[in-house]
């Protein structure tokens, strides 16, 4: 019995990539006992507003010199971010055909205080995939108790829940040792990126923001635009 696997860091409001690669598998594993990273996607995101593309960061407590692992990295309520969200997911989308079926919930989420960023971008990801319906069950990669380097530790954890295929973003090619994998009797695939246009507000389509936009933009139609439209590629040798 074949049972393919995702596993990638949380991330605040990801892109819709990221949840069509857990709708392509049969287990998501959020890997999230790695060592958190600043600027990088673990606290932050970008949405449309009227003037284009806009960060939206939530403050975190973290140090060069001690680092934490992403599950374990406070998040910081002294700096008044979740009224700053609030503010500019309102003006960005208040227009939108459905933003007044989804902002309540989310403006919930974000406005509960969470301890952790891993705590806060997971009840984010759950409930978007619950407005995509995707049924993907999430398991977390600190239950797996993973060592040695990254490849060693991934395909460890994917052992641990009898994984026979491995899907993972383009970028992995720049690291992943492919030759383990097949040692391992692991399969790896490539997710494919490539997505049609939606409706959208404010100008020129803009592909590489939060899947927030997508939700607001099409509504319960989200999922006809969420799917690339050119299949996974399978990694040489696997």
């Amino acid at each position: 019995m074949s049972l393919s696997v995702g596993i990638i860091q949380s991330n605040y409001l990801p892109w819709r990539g990221y949840f069509d690669l857990i709708d392509d598998v049969d287990l998501f594993i959020v890997y999230d006992h790695v060592q958190y990273t600043k600027h990088d996607w673990r606290n932050r995101n970008r949405i449309k507003t009227g003037s284009g593309p806009a960060w939206i960061s939530v403050p975190v407590r973290f140090s060069l010199s001690a680092p934490t692992p992403i599950d374990r990295t406070p998040v910081v309520y002294n700096a008044n971010w979740q009224k700053k969200h609030t503010r500019s997911i309102d003006m960005a989308y208040r227009s939108s055909p459905y933003y007044q079926l989804y902002q309540q919930d989310l403006l919930d989420i974000i406005n509960t205080r969470f301890e952790t960023i891993s705590e806060l971008n997971v009840n984010l990801i759950q409930w978007i995939m619950r407005q995509l319906r995707i049924e993907t069950p999430i398991r977390f990669s600190r239950e797996f108790s993973p060592t040695g380097n990254k490849t060693d530790m991934l395909i460890e954890t994917l052992k641990q829940v009898g994984a026979t295929d491995y899907l993972c973003g383009p970028a992995s090619r720049a690291y992943l040792e492919t030759k383990k994998f097949r040692a391992a009797g692991i399969r790896v695939e490539y997710k494919s990126y490539d997505y049609q246009d939606y409706p959208q507000l404010h100008g020129p389509f803009e592909p590489n923001i939060s899947v927030i936009d997508l939700l607001f933009n099409c509504g319960p139609d989200a999922r006809r635009h969420l799917k690339s439209l050119s299949p996974n590629l399978k990694a040489a040798g696997t």
